[in-house]
């Protein structure tokens, strides 16, 4: 009997006898067919009430009447079982789980996961292209979790590639974050979709930050810069060694130090104070005979500053008698003696005289500032 090509719908011959018994098989076949929906995917064992209408899509070695018909489909007619080959394309609805089936030629396989994998594009409320492969068309886009972290990644084939997040205005890029031409991460804007400024830049290696947005150097006070580490000051380098290059500060802004020549403090604008307290200068009977030619005076001193001045700085001298509490007429009437001006490392030749005859002895006791620059 000749029977149609994809259906195997039975045909009507002519002169044929009985022409209903024919017409009506095939129209029980398009029941089956058409809309096709099976109870039950991968059936093993028959059901023991079969209810008219239910079809089963067997599997590859179903038991009892189904025996020898694996991987068919099984209709119950109310009669008995009617077997049915299925076909390459053909579409099933699981009524156990409402999921779509598509005929393979490896078997039935859930339509949606069949249709989506590998697919050229995708466009929703918009339409794709070969760049743009996914569109979205929207007020908004949701990357919800499930059940916990969610995370959205953009995977670059090789450091130099481009894998970035890009806004736009009208079409025209105005900032861009990401790894773009390296695996540095970097932040740029855009005042009009054709030149870049580089605004903050992630190293790496290290995570030190660079760009537009960053002091360019110590000098560099434009408003709006975040201040670096190695040009601005705080409380980690506020206080620390003062250094300079070309003129320009580049280590703390307040040293302080002492040595066995006194105390000093440096500032990182150049000042520098230097001084020195309780110099002993001797006896002021040291030296002379008590007259006006020639008085009492101590041996001349000299102080080394605990630090050079880049020049001679300004500077003055104090003295005292070592005597505690109140000073004696004899210890009095002392005048200071500087032979020399103050120089850059110190001062030369500092002595003590009394203006008078008493030989009253007592230590004369010096102390000095100065005032001057450091660079």
């Amino acid at each position: 009997m000749s029977q149609s090509e994809r259906l195997s719908l039975p045909y009507l011959q002519p002169s044929q006898a009985q022409k209903h018994v024919t017409h009506n098989e095939a129209l029980q076949r398009l029941d089956i067919l058409v809309q096709l929906a099976a109870e039950e995917f991968n059936a093993i064992t028959p059901p023991a009430l079969p209810v008219d209408g239910a079809i089963y899509a067997l599997g590859a070695a179903p038991t009892g009447d189904w025996a020898g018909h694996g991987d068919e489909l099984a209709a119950w007619s109310g009669n008995g079982w009617i077997f049915i080959v299925p076909q390459e394309g053909w579409q099933a609805l699981d009524k156990s789980n409402g999921v779509l089936k598509l005929r393979t030629d490896t078997g039935w396989e859930d339509l949606l996961s069949t249709e989506l994998n590998n697919l050229v594009g995708v466009g929703v409320n918009t339409s794709h292209d070969s760049t743009n492969r996914l569109s979205v068309s929207a007020p908004a886009t949701l990357l919800n979790h499930e059940g916990a972290g969610h995370q959205l990644k953009l995977n670059k084939a090789l450091a130099t590639d481009t894998g970035s997040l890009l806004f736009q205005t009208a079409w025209s890029g105005r900032a861009e974050m990401g790894t773009t031409g390296s695996d540095d991460f970097a932040i740029k804007v855009s005042a009009d979709g054709a030149s870049w400024t580089t605004a903050l830049s992630f190293d790496s290696g290290n995570a030190t930050v660079s760009g537009g947005a960053v002091q360019q150097d110590a000098q560099d006070v434009t408003p709006g810069r975040l201040a670096r580490a190695d040009y601005a000051y705080g409380p980690g380098n506020l206080l620390n060694a003062v250094s300079q290059a070309g003129g320009v500060p580049n280590g703390g802004v307040i040293e302080r130090g002492s040595n066995a020549n006194g105390e000093f403090v440096r500032f990182a604008d150049g000042t520098q104070f230097c001084w020195v307290t309780g110099v002993n200068m001797g006896s002021i009977l040291a030296t002379g005979n008590g007259t006006w030619a020639n008085p009492y005076r101590t041996n001349a001193v000299s102080l080394n500053w605990p630090v050079a001045f880049v020049q001679s700085p300004a500077a003055s001298l104090s003295f005292g008698p070592s005597i505690q509490g109140g000073v004696p007429l004899e210890a009095r009437g002392l005048l200071l003696n500087g032979y020399e001006p103050p120089e850059a490392t110190g001062w030369e030749y500092i002595r003590v005289s009394r203006m008078g005859d008493s030989n009253f002895d007592v230590d004369i006791i010096l102390s000095a500032m100065a005032v001057g620059r450091w660079f």
